[in-house]
């Protein structure tokens, strides 16, 4: 009876330990996220990984990205991005289940994982904190992270943060140094048509900043140029 008891107290001790030791984890993500409310990340887990991969052969090398505020980034490139990533995103709590149901049915059909309905909310999460491998681990933190955000932030600044982060090339980070890339132009200078290129290139920019000819790219552009009048901007 005593060992049971002693066996019992350890599980506790263990278990009560592993729950606070979540809880710190847990609460340096959240305190991070309430101090990005009103101040500008300087950097992501994704932007980190990418520099200390080009350090390891130019210690000096750096990455191309620059901050711009939400209203100095083309309203085009917000709808195209809408239109491309998340359609629902003003609608939806950082979850879109239909997104989601969709993303199942057609991995289903081609037998291996080739949607995975994420959210601009989930998608600046992993951005933000995680790192690339897909685990049901990563992503249950995944969601803990995009609930956060959707707790703290308004639609308008998790779209600003998103746009200013996102990969978009070879080392390039963010709508504006995406736009002075490949166009020449500021994030505030960006067309119709250049706005529907960036937002295709987004599943896979640094494949497409090599290969800007693909037949895919342009293809996916003009579908993207003609739904964007549609689309809710926050």
């Amino acid at each position: 009876m005593r060992l049971l008891v002693a066996l019992w107290k350890i599980f506790c001790y263990a278990a009560g330990t592993a729950v606070a030791g979540i809880a710190i984890y847990e609460f340096w993500f959240l305190a991070q996220i309430l101090y990005w409310v009103d101040h500008n990340p300087t950097t992501t887990s994704v932007m980190d990984s990418r520099l200390d991969a080009l350090r390891e052969k130019d210690p000096a090398a750096a990455l191309a990205h620059n901050w711009v505020p939400y209203q100095r980034i083309s309203n085009e490139l917000k709808r195209a991005i809408i239109v491309a990533e998340d359609a629902r995103f003003t609608e939806h709590d950082g979850f879109d289940w239909e997104g989601i149901q969709r993303a199942l049915e057609k991995n289903q059909r081609r037998g291996r994982i080739v949607a995975g309905g994420s959210t601009i909310t989930q998608q600046l999460a992993k951005n933000l904190f995680l790192s690339g491998e897909r685990t049901l681990l990563r992503k249950g933190q995944e969601a803990v992270l995009a609930a956060m955000l959707e707790a703290t932030m308004s639609k308008r600044r998790i779209f600003e943060i998103y746009l200013n982060v996102v990969e978009w090339g070879e080392n390039v980070f963010g709508a504006e140094a995406a736009a002075r890339h490949y166009f020449g132009v500021g994030a505030d200078g960006l067309d119709s048509e250049q706005a529907a290129r960036l937002a295709a290139m987004l599943p896979r920019p640094r494949y497409y900043d090599r290969n800007r000819d693909s037949a895919y790219l342009t293809s996916y552009s003009d579908s993207i140029l003609v739904q964007m009048y549609a689309a809710q901007i926050p």
